[in-house]
């Protein structure tokens, strides 16, 4: 059996401008206009390959929503199912949510910054739970809204590294997106930069410390040709971007929100 993976980074944010430049995680910031153009060119660029998505992953988060939205309208297919988890947000920043990039440099220094924002096993420090960026109160991650597949609780999630990311992320992959993909469906995945990571290295065998380096740009579909047989899972390759060059500028661009002398506020 045959299907096809999308996976993207929603368009950018008003946090991601290089002149607002601040660490996001789970706070819910909105998309800017050239967010939204990515997100109607990201449909374009799915309906030129001939494909058409009969199944939608997001996260909680506008910024994804709103992008899943907009592909989906420019496909003509608004009316197929959406699921919505948690476990697609982005990665909890911890106390550097809410926090420009420029200032979380200039506190730690190039080294221990690059290694909260890029390590695959550790975390930013913990955010203060009086912080107006913890979600402890936010009905999303109430106890009803429990999805029953384990792991931790969302409402009390303080900071993470990619490897929690990878181990949230995992049960959900295991009980809904690998079952759609073995039935030959088109899985469009509509998240955040840290979580396309996750799946990258998974589905691609990067290493804990090659996975420092990867960057993904806002916006630009990733395509995976998958196959189930004998109850295996694999993928026929690396993914592809739908316009290379496009990805290519875009991971220049995320790479340079963390240099210094980058622009914040």
């Amino acid at each position: 059996m045959h299907a096809e993976l999308i996976i993207m980074r929603h368009g950018e944010s008003t946090w991601t401008r290089k002149e607002v430049n601040r660490f996001a995680g789970w706070v819910d910031v909105p998309l800017t206009e050239r967010g939204r153009d990515q997100a109607r060119k990201a449909g374009g660029l799915i309906a030129g390959a001939g494909l058409s998505p009969d199944l939608v992953f997001t996260s909680l988060l506008k910024r994804s929503i709103v992008t899943a939205d907009l592909v989906l309208d420019v496909l003509d297919r608004s009316w197929i199912p959406v699921q919505r988890t948690w476990r697609l947000n982005e990665r909890h920043y911890g106390a550097f949510q809410g926090q420009t990039r420029p200032a979380m440099l200039a506190r730690y220094g190039q080294d221990l910054f690059s290694t909260y924002r890029r390590s695959f096993d550790v975390r930013p420090p913990q955010i203060d739970t009086d912080s107006p960026y913890f979600q402890g109160a936010d009905p999303r991650y109430a106890p009803e809204m429990d999805d029953g597949l384990g792991g931790p609780d969302p409402a009390a999630v303080r900071s993470e590294c990619l490897k929690d990311v990878q181990a949230r992320l995992e049960p959900y992959w295991r009980s809904r997106l690998i079952p759609a993909l073995a039935e030959g469906r088109t899985v469009l995945v509509v998240t955040h930069g840290s979580v396309v990571r996750s799946l990258v290295k998974g589905l691609e065998g990067i290493s804990d410390q090659d996975i420092r380096s990867i960057n993904v740009p806002t916006g630009i579909p990733l395509v995976y040709d998958c196959t189930w047989q004998a109850g295996s899972f694999s993928t026929a390759g690396p993914g592809r971007y739908l316009d290379p060059e496009a990805a290519r500028k875009g991971m220049e661009e995320v790479a340079s929100l963390g240099r210094p002398g980058s622009a914040g506020v």
